[in-house]
Parts: structure tokens; C-alpha cells; sequence
């Protein structure tokens, strides 16, 4: 009997998603490249129904056709390895499936050549770590729409469900998959970073307790911060450390390590022309976090400064609420205008309403409020900035007088909340209609002669007379 799938990489994540996808009736071939990791999966499930192959050749004979293998492998060099070894097994119309966190660009290269020689690629985004693959993450799957139709039924089966509804849709041509998880990862950060920021500023003006942090947060996780990070971070700070008697958050050191999506997403965010602040912040954070030695160098030498602020303790849990609420809505919406843009560039057909319901269930990112995303992209498709859906902005009038309070505290009290600083400073100039840069312009021209645009008047113009008369 020909076996239905063939998952290639025997990690965490790929022994996980083959456990899963078994689960649901598939029968399943995995391969490692080192045999013994493979043998070792075997041997910690006799009973989920797995066929170990040695070798890809045994792989590619034992699959149906048109056969269906993921590669859940290290992104980079070992993806281009398989793909190029696999090659000459295949026949026209199988499809291979990258559900590793390649870079898009990668992506669209493979697709490309694999299509050139009548094979199908697919670039697949799984979210959701070791449980959600296990158990049902969110799928972003991009490539040839026919490809994943042959893959559908599968992946609807293994992925998380919210009201019924499978956490993954068709994303679109090429790279699209992989580009929506990274920017996916790169909103993940930035919902980290603001999370981690809120408790700094409860820690240290409002003099919370782990055990009332832990309450806090829980509390939170009751409304509209529902989300899988709020709950995680409520679980922390009632977590005792094993090996001593202190609690496990006050023994981790704050050098913060990240895997680069969140930088590619900066970076995307740059070349596209798109202000990602919030999740430009966060991982600008994580540089600094790393420099530990350094900063507890400039702490002995350098001036603080701050002031003593004083704050009533149940106003102050609230503002900070609301101002963490406001900000993840601006950090979302620089996702999703970031989205739009490659969309443009790309040619790809993204639904961010789809887009949205696939990151309720499953992912990392998963939160309540995705459903009014998912409505404001409902209501409309073509929504510049989700700031302007009706029921953000009334978030916005709810919680906008407590961001800016939130962020004079931090100033002076001389907590850095760089995340929340972001989220306001992107809020102004998005509903500015007169900003500083038309000095930047008027510099621009005087030194280069780069030319600017008048109100007055329609053209490009350039000033010869700058610093004549004064």
C-alpha cells in the first residue's frame, strides 16, 4: 500500500506535524538524515501508525502519486540540499512542501525552478511551536493554487480550529505563505515586547508582586487582551524556579535571543517604504538586551535623572491596560499595511480577512480581538490602515489619553517602554497633517538640490537662493 504523505526532518517540529497529521487517518513515511533520529521517533511511537524510510529514494517509492512530501528542515543551505536531492526522484505535478521559516525571497526562487522542471513547490508558514504542531497550528500555505488543492484536505484536518473553522487558507502565488509568517513573527514580537513592557511599568511604578502581576494578567486574559501571550504570561509569574526558592522570572537574565524573522520583517518594512515601528522597536530591544555587560557598565557611570512618580495602583493597572490594548492594534495595523504593500509588489491576492481568522487559533500570535480584525477586513477589503475601522477607533478614544500617560510616566520614572513610545509617536503622525519634514525637504534642497513639492502649487521645484540673504 502506497502511504498517503512524507514528512522529511525529524526535529521537534517535523516528529510532531507527522504525529499529527497520523492522527487524522493519514498514513505517514518520515526520513531524517541521520538515521537514528528517525529510528528514535519510531521507537517513541510503536502505535501512531509512522513508516521510517533510510533513504529519500525509499521515501519518494513508498508515497502515492502525486506524491506529497514536507520538509520540516532548517531554513537556508539544508533546504536547497533536499530540494536538489530530491530532484530526480520526483515525477511531473509531485509537490514538495517547505514548512520551514525560509525567507520569502528563497521561496519564490525554489517555486520558480521547481515549476521550470513540471514539479510543484509550495512554501507553507506553520505557527504554533512544539504544541501546535502536535496538536493543530496555523497553516499560511503559498504556491500554485492547484498544488494546494491536492494539499487541502490534509492540511484543514491538522490545523487548529476556532468556531469550527480550519486556521489556514490558500495565501497566494510563490513566497506569499512565507512572507505572511514572517510578518506574522515580526507582530509577534512586537505584541512580546509591548507585553514585556507593561509588566516593566507595573513592576517598577506600580510595585506589583509577581502573585499580583500573575492576577493582573490573568484578569486581562478575561477581556479583550484574551490571547495565548497574556495567558502564557500570567503562568510565568506564578512559576517557581527549580533550582532555588525564588520565582522563575526573577532568575532569567534580560538578554532577549530572536531567530531573525523579526529583523526580516524590519527589513522588509524598509525596502517596501512602510512604518513598522512598534515591531522595529522590539527587536531593536532585543539588540540592546544582548548587550548586558555594556549596559551594566553605563549604569555605574552614566546619570539617571528620573523622577519619583506616584501613582494610585488600581488607575494605574488600567492605564496601562488600555494603553497596551491601543498599542497592539497600531502594531497589527503596521503588519497589515506592510502586507498590502508586498501585496502590491508581488501581485499577490492577500485576503487579510482569511489572513486574520487564521491567526485566531494555532499560532502564537492568537487573540480575540483578530475577530474584529477579520470584521473590519470583512466590512472593508480594501481598509488602508485599521485605525480607521470604526470599532478601532473607538479603542483609540478609549485608550489614547492613557498611552500618552502611560509613556510620560515611563519617561520620567526612566523605564525604557521603547514599544510604547513607537505606538504613540506612529499614532500622531499618521493623523498629522503638517509634519516637521517639510524642514527636512527645505535641507534636502539646500544641500543637494533634491528638489521639493510646494502647497501652493503643483511640480517639483528647486530654491537657488538658499542662505543669500541671511
Amino acid at each position: 500500500m502506497k502511504k498517503n504523505i512524507g514528512v522529511v526532518g525529524m526535529a521537534v517540529m517535523g516528529k510532531n506535524l507527522a504525529l499529527n497529521i497520523a492522527d487524522h487517518g493519514y498514513s505517514v513515511v518520515i526520513y531524517n538524515r541521520t538515521t537514528e533520529v528517525m529510528l528514535d521517533v519510531l521507537k517513541e511511537n510503536p502505535n501512531a501508525g509512522l513508516f521510517g524510510v533510510e533513504t529519500l529514494e525509499e521515501l519518494v517509492i513508498e508515497l502515492e502519486s502525486p506524491r506529497k512530501i514536507i520538509l520540516m528542515v532548517k531554513a537556508g543551505k539544508a533546504v536547497d540540499a533536499i530540494l536538489d536531492s530530491l530532484i530526480p526522484l520526483l515525477d511531473k505535478g509531485d509537490i514538495v512542501v517547505d514548512a520551514g521559516n525560509s525567507f520569502y525571497l528563497d521561496t519564490i526562487r525554489r517555486e520558480k525552478y521547481y515549476k521550470e522542471l513540471g514539479l510543484n513547490f509550495v512554501g507553507m508558514g506553520v505557527s504554533g511551536g512544539e504544541e501546535g504542531a502536535r496538536f493543530g497550528p496555523a497553516i499560511m500555505p503559498g504556491g500554485s493554487i492547484e498544488a494546494h488543492m491536492s494539499l487541502k484536505p490534509i492540511l484543514e484536518a491538522i490545523s487548529a480550529k476556532v468556531d469550527g473553522e480550519p486556521c489556514t487558507t490558500y495565501i497566494g502565488t510563490d513566497g506569499a505563505g512565507h512572507y505572511v509568517k514572517m510578518v506574522h513573527n515580526g507582530i509577534e514580537y512586537g505584541d512580546m515586547e509591548l507585553i514585556s513592557e507593561a509588566y516593566h511599568l507595573l513592576k517598577e511604578v506600580a510595585g506589583l508582586s509577581n502573585k499580583e502581576l500573575a492576577d493582573v494578567f490573568t484578569e486581562w486574559n478575561k477581556g479583550d487582551l484574551n490571547s495565548y501571550l497574556i495567558e502564557i504570561t500570567s503562568h510565568i509569574f506564578k512559576t517557581k524556579d527549580d533550582l532555588s526558592d525564588a520565582d522563575i522570572i526573577d532568575v532569567i537574565k534580560d538578554n532577549a535571543g530572536q531567530k531573525g524573522t523579526g529583523i526580516w520583517t524590519t527589513k522588509e518594512s524598509m525596502d517596501l517604504g512602510v512604518h513598522t515601528s512598534v515591531i522595529t522597536s522590539a527587536v531593536f530591544a532585543r539588540f540592546i538586551s544582548s548587550r548586558r555587560s555594556e549596559r551594566m557598565h553605563a549604569k555605574s557611570v552614566l546619570p539617571t535623572m528620573t523622577q519619583a512618580v506616584s501613582v494610585n495602583r488600581e488607575d494605574f493597572i488600567e492605564k496601562v491596560r488600555l494603553a497596551l490594548y491601543l498599542s497592539k492594534i497600531v502594531s497589527y495595523a503596521q503588519g497589515f499595511v506592510l502586507l498590502a504593500e508586498a501585496a502590491k509588489l508581488y501581485k499577490w491576492n492577500l485576503d487579510f480577512k482569511a489572513i486574520s481568522k487564521i491567526f485566531r487559533g494555532g499560532c502564537i500570535i492568537r487573540a480575540q480581538f483578530l475577530n474584529r480584525i477579520a470584521e473590519a477586513y470583512g466590512n472593508n477589503p480594501k481598509l488602508e490602515n485599521l485605525l480607521l475601522d470604526k470599532y478601532f477607533m473607538n479603542i483609540v478614544r478609549e485608550g489614547l489619553s492613557a498611552l500618552r500617560e502611560v509613556n510620560s510616566i515611563g519617561i520620567l520614572a526612566g523605564i525604557p517602554i521603547p514599544a510604547l513610545n513607537s505606538a504613540i509617536s506612529y499614532y500622531d503622525a499618521y493623523r498629522s497633517d503638517s509634519l516637521s519634514t517639510n524642514l527636512v525637504q527645505a535641507q534636502r534642497d539646500y544641500f543637494g538640490a533634491h528638489t521639493f513639492e510646494r502647497l501652493d502649487r503643483e511640480g517639483a521645484f528647486h530654491f537657488e537662493d538658499w542662505g543669500k540673504n541671511v
